[in-house]
């Protein structure tokens, strides 16, 4: 059920023709309440797609009352028409169900740099097509509704002491910090203002959606929503909820990451012995980013060597030549020099694991990322054709 899970909820996934595979590809999600708080993080990228230009300001005020989304097109750099379609979709949407027109939000996703008349028609008619089909079983069809080259639909639901959270996200591409190429809606009955549950989010996309960095490519049209409808009468204790929050969060980032693009190895990469937290992420997401490092691990590499050079572009303080480096379960790298023997290492299952110990203090994080492959590189080569 998704993002239906949650008391107050209904939700809708149709076809309005935005793709040629006939599949759905516009989403409503509707907040009945009776609270209508609603926050959201967005791309950090300064290229920002129209629906994030407008959803930026109508969540100003804690108040959403909908989303609606539209996969087969990111209506992205289309200029002032791409704009007044997304302002058009609120309108229609907030029309539609009786609310104000700035208490919708609205999330794009597909090819940058497309957008006509057509387009135009087929977002409000699929947008009229969905409020229609509104059903508090309707999650799962919402998932489907936002997948682009997803291979699966990915949704995420915890139950704690009498309220819930539900979330559904899309992502297979483009996936690297602020946020990844990913719409996520995140739905709770549970009971909380505005300013809570901005924090919250805040918190829990910290350290999940930014630390997934996929391709380090970033999109211009992510945006995770949470939505709140207080139905279940509960207000939870805010450890609690921060920590289920976060338990969903990160369930979804996993799914983004076993489904990226052309991806055979989901890679973990976990430092410690970091002097700070940003000192550990910055280690990390050097070698994340590094195509030598990821080309190896598709070749089954265990070239730790090319850890240890991704490591040494970083500013964060530590020594290079007291090191560790471990490849699932197998010290490669002690004190900056050969351990064990490379053959040691089993490299052929997804699940592929680096553990970096810098030996220099007591922080640590996480960064999810994958490998470069030669299926990456062709999907994407032939995206927009």
């Amino acid at each position: 059920m998704s993002v239906t899970a949650p008391a107050g909820f209904e939700a809708a996934g149709v076809v309005a023709g935005l793709k040629s595979t006939g599949k759905p590809d516009v989403a409503v999600v509707v907040n009945r309440g009776p609270l209508k708080v609603g926050t959201a993080v967005f791309t950090s990228n300064r290229a920002k797609a129209n629906p994030i230009l407008w959803s930026e300001q109508a969540v100003g005020d804690g108040v959403v009352e909908a989303v609606v989304l539209n996969s087969g097109g990111a209506n992205c750099f289309t200029g002032s028409f791409g704009f007044q379609t997304t302002h058009l979709t609120a309108e229609r949407a907030g029309e539609l169900l009786g609310v104000s027109a700035g208490d919708v939000l609205i999330c794009s996703t597909g090819l940058i740099g497309t957008g006509d008349e057509v387009f135009r028609a087929k977002v409000l008619d699929g947008t009229h097509l969905a409020i229609a089909a509104l059903t508090p079983d309707g999650g799962a069809d919402a998932a489907a509704a936002i997948m682009t080259t997803d291979t699966v639909a990915k949704t995420s639901v915890v139950t704690r002491d009498g309220w819930t959270i539900g979330a559904m996200a899309k992502g297979a591409g483009m996936l690297a910090p602020g946020l990844a190429t990913m719409l996520v809606v995140i739905t709770t009955d549970a009971v909380l203002d505005a300013q809570a549950a901005d924090g919250h989010l805040r918190a829990a996309t910290r350290v999940s959606f930014d630390r997934l960095d996929s391709d380090g490519c970033m999109s211009t049209n992510d945006q995770v929503t949470l939505l709140v409808s207080g139905a279940s009468g509960i207000e939870p204790d805010a450890e609690a909820f921060r920590a289920a929050l976060t338990e969903v969060c990160t369930d979804l980032t996993l799914q983004l990451q076993a489904d990226a693009e052309g991806a055979s190895h989901s890679i973990r990469i976990q430092v410690v012995g970091a002097v700070t937290e940003d000192d550990a992420v910055e280690v990390a997401r050097s070698v994340a980013r590094n195509n030598l490092f990821k080309a190896a691990i598709f070749g089954n590499d265990p070239n730790w060597g090319r850890v240890l050079a991704a490591i040494g572009t970083t500013q964060a303080p530590f020594d290079p030549y007291v090191v560790d480096v471990t490849m699932n379960g197998v010290r490669v790298c002690s004190n900056g020099g050969p351990d064990r023997p490379r053959e040691d290492v089993d490299l052929t299952p997804r699940a592929t694991q680096v553990l970096i110990d810098l030996k220099a203090g007591e922080e640590s994080a996480i960064i999810y990322t994958n490998d470069l492959t030669y299926d990456y590189v062709h999907e994407n080569s032939a995206y927009s054709s």
